[in-house]
């Protein structure tokens, strides 16, 4: 089945290019585009796309506060950031409000698809600007605040349930932290299932979101 995309960009030529973009892709159908948070919260609402694609910085109503609304009315309808900024504070906000993944306007064209593709699978995407770069970036900067590997985690969290952790911050799907770990997908659901109550989250966009805070999200 083909994933359904809502684009949203308040600059018409970049809502084009990457609707033209998107319609290359064999598994994916743009459903609808929107030039600002209130037009995208309103076609979410009718088009019931499975991905909406989200610029933050938008007249009307900014992107985090359309994702938070959009995430609250249709929990399945998940949420990709795609922005010119990877600051701290906006990617932080953006997962808070139910983003899934956060991607700069740089990404290349194979992994924004992969990206959409992705996000609607399960997995969690991140621009290699949000994880690592540059001077250092929200994910490498939490990472640089961990200290040693083996000190206690926060919330009773064992050893393995934070190695989970890190890789669902890395945006692994379930069948991808059950081969790096070598152990079954049904153990690997076990762990997340124990690790969401702990750290009292719904959902992995929320637990993504809990990592960056506590710094345990990935290096790389």
């Amino acid at each position: 089945m083909s994933v359904r995309v809502l684009v949203v960009d308040d600059q018409t030529v970049v809502r084009e290019g990457l609707v033209l973009l998107l319609e290359l892709v064999p598994r994916v159908q743009v459903v609808g585009t929107a030039g600002d948070g209130l037009q995208a919260v309103r076609m979410a609402a009718e088009l019931l796309p499975d991905v909406v694609l989200m610029d933050l910085r938008m007249p009307l109503l900014d992107g985090v506060e359309a994702t938070r609304r959009i995430r609250a009315a249709r929990p399945a309808t998940e949420v990709v950031v795609l922005s010119t900024y990877c600051d701290d504070e906006l990617v932080f906000a953006a997962l808070s409000a139910g983003a899934r993944g956060y991607l700069t306007k740089d990404t290349d064209a194979e992994s924004l698809a992969q990206a959409v593709c992705g996000v609607a699978g399960g997995r969690t995407p991140f621009s290699p600007r949000v994880q690592c770069g540059p001077g250092p970036g929200p994910i490498v900067a939490a990472a640089d605040r961990r200290g040693g590997g083996s000190r206690p985690l926060p919330d009773g969290l064992t050893q393995r349930e934070g190695g989970v952790l890190e890789l669902i911050a890395a945006g692994c799907s379930n069948a991808e932290i059950a081969a790096r770990l070598f152990i079954s997908e049904a153990t690997v659901k076990s762990h997340i299932n124990n690790l969401f109550a702990k750290i009292g989250v719904r959902d992995r966009a929320q637990a993504v979101t809990y990592a960056f805070r506590n710094g345990l999200a990935p290096r790389e």
